[in-house]
């Protein structure tokens, strides 16, 4: 006679906290890319604090994803291909940061001291590094096969 393996309990404030970080993160993205819909925009150009802030936010969405997502598993063992997403999600936060801050680091097309310009291309690198960022968000989301009624029973 096989024992039934106790299910381990939701791990609800990982989740909650997860979940938390990343709608401040989402809150703080939106600050930064567009601060004039909220008043804060003084200049026309895009500015470095401006760049800052909407990666930071970008980064805070990372991590309470991969905190809200790894909540989800339950203790149960991450697959490959989960432990695949969570290096995505770290590379393409790495993207999107190079890319966003591609002028402050001296390989961009404005370098100090000119005035930061987000062109097309950081534009472009910002936004491949969000794809890879939902890729992987994808593959970190737990799958398990619906539990047959004889494993319930037990």
């Amino acid at each position: 006679m096989t024992q039934a393996v106790p299910r381990p309990v939701l791990q609800r404030p990982r989740v909650r906290i997860g979940l938390g970080l990343t709608a401040v993160g989402f809150l703080t993205f939106l600050l930064g890319s567009d601060p004039g819909s909220v008043g804060f925009n003084r200049s026309p150009a895009t500015g470095y604090l401006q760049i800052l802030v909407f990666l930071f936010g970008l980064m805070m969405i990372c991590l309470g994803g991969y905190l809200a997502l790894a909540g989800l598993w339950n203790g149960y063992q991450k697959t490959i291909i989960a432990d695949i997403g969570l290096r995505m999600v770290a590379t393409g936060c790495v993207i999107a940061i190079g890319s966003g801050m591609a002028d402050l680091l001296g390989f961009g097309t404005h370098i100090t001291p000119r005035i930061p310009y987000f062109g097309e291309w950081q534009e472009g690198g910002v936004i491949l590094g969000e794809i890879v960022i939902a890729v992987g968000f994808l593959l970190l989301i737990p799958y398990r096969p619906p539990e047959s009624k004889k494993d319930s029973e037990l």
